[in-house]
């Protein structure tokens, strides 16, 4: 059956990634209507939940952040706007080049989807692991594998000093009674809370005046009641912008001071410790003669006076059963659209995606697989605000090329076997979540599972 008339004459956009970039676009198409084209966006994803990380990067203990939710939602909701999730792009679902002829523009918006790897011995020992994974866990990620972590293990090392690095460390350190009120799934919950984990050692190559973590989360380590957070003030004295902060960032100051204090302050008898580290670069995780951890070696390293650091050749091992590594994040090619492996990202200027140098008609890209892995949820906004006005100055030449489209394109993905969940499966899972959390007696509890959340949504496998 066509398409109703008011629907045929709108510019069809699908905005591929129902995080915050995907949600920013949508919500950029849709603003510009009475300035630009009538304009239909489907948001689609992979999975059968909006939000990407908001959802299932997001520490289950930041409600604040979390609820951002509320506002996505409200963009998801908009009458011009239909979330399709559990609708794959690539080889295993709709390739690019179909999606684009079902839609006469196509916004990518699929985030930075892999781990960064250290490249030293030791990496894929039982133990050791990637932060996005140890994340994915607690978070409810379909995907994610169920691998106990934190069970056996008494001293855990995490390699990075950025936020992620914060969150995994704070969740490690919490006792599982600050933690149940909040959405993680039961099984993390009930792992967490049989954890003997009492050492969380939170490691940089370079010095606090470096480090990436904001002084917000920094301070949250500080008021654990569990956890007493150590550093020593002779690694913070050997960066210059420690020992005089003043022509440093604003931002930095702060957790310089924030470090001082704590370098300053007398035990506190907590039973648990959180120790930041400075100026130790990893060489190898150390098997312990079984194939697991047992801790990981360091090289001391010292600032080379234009930046960086160089290695001193001396060395320091830190005991440890579990390795969780938080060095960044990399984007991960999809097939049918031209990828820059150095980068991680789709080539592309102003958010036009670049074939052999030339911007492909109707593809786009925001977010990280367009900037890379930088920036906070609101460096979004203004990536997507420039990915969107290039499309609205094409928009034109997209409607001349393609007319109108007759055929509803959740038609044409059903015709290619894809199994769309619509808002109302989504609120289903909602539901269902909330009862969930009232027969554990806790708040709203995830679901962690594929067949769960599609059972949820209305779509029993």
């Amino acid at each position: 059956m066509p398409a109703p008339r008011q629907q045929q004459d709108r510019l069809r956009v699908a905005v591929v990634g129902a995080g915050p970039s995907g949600v920013y676009a949508a919500q950029g198409l849709v603003r510009e209507e009475e300035t630009g084209p009538a304009v239909a966006v489907d948001v689609l994803d992979r999975l059968p939940c909006p939000y990407g990380l908001v959802r299932y990067g997001v520490a289950p203990d930041h409600e604040k952040i979390k609820s951002l939710q509320g506002t996505l939602r409200t963009v998801l909701e908009h009458p011009r706007i239909r979330f399709l999730g559990n609708v794959e792009v690539g080889p295993d679902g709709m390739p690019p080049a179909a999606l684009l002829r079902a839609y006469h523009a196509v916004v990518y918006c699929v985030g930075a989807a892999t781990d960064r790897r250290l490249g030293i011995p030791g990496e894929d020992l039982r133990g050791s692991h990637s932060a996005t994974d140890f994340v994915s866990w607690y978070s409810a990620h379909p995907d994610a594998r169920d691998d106990g972590f934190a069970l056996g293990a008494r001293s855990a090392v995490v390699i990075g000093v950025g936020n992620v690095a914060v969150d995994v460390a704070r969740v490690l350190a919490r006792g599982a009674d600050e933690l149940r009120p909040t959405d993680m799934p039961q099984a993390a919950l009930e792992s967490l809370e049989r954890s003997a984990v009492s050492t969380v050692t939170m490691v940089g190559r370079r010095g606090p005046s470096q480090a990436k973590f904001t002084t917000k989360e920094l301070r949250e380590l500080g008021t654990l009641p569990g956890a007493e957070t150590r550093v020593r003030e002779d690694e913070l004295s050997l960066d210059p912008g420690y020992r005089d902060p003043e022509g440093l960032p604003s931002a930095v100051r702060r957790n310089v001071a924030v470090l001082r204090d704590w370098a300053a302050a007398e035990p506190s008898g907590r039973p648990g410790t959180i120790g930041l580290r400075f100026y130790l670069r990893p060489v190898e995780i150390l098997d312990d003669g079984a194939g697991a951890v047992r801790g990981v070696r360091f090289e001391r390293t010292a600032p080379d006076g234009a930046g960086g650091v160089t290695g001193t050749g001396a060395y320091e091992e830190i005991e440890a059963q579990l390795v969780l590594r938080s060095v960044g994040y990399h984007g991960v090619p999809l097939d049918g659209l031209p990828f820059d492996a150095r980068s991680g990202t789709v080539p592309h200027t102003a958010g036009r995606v670049l074939r052999d140098g030339v911007p492909s008609p109707g593809e786009y890209v925001a977010g990280w697989i367009k900037r890379g892995p930088t920036g906070v949820i609101g460096t979004n906004r203004p990536c997507a605000k420039e990915t969107v006005g290039s499309l609205l100055e094409d928009a034109e030449a997209l409607l001349a090329a393609r007319g109108p489209l007759a055929d509803d394109p959740l038609d044409v993905l059903r015709a290619a076997g894809r199994r769309p969940v619509e808002w109302g499966g989504w609120l289903g899972i909602e539901a269902a979540e909330a009862d969930l959390g009232r027969r554990l007696e806790r708040a709203t509890v995830k679901i962690p599972d594929w067949d769960g959340l599609l059972a949820a949504a209305g779509l029993p496998g």
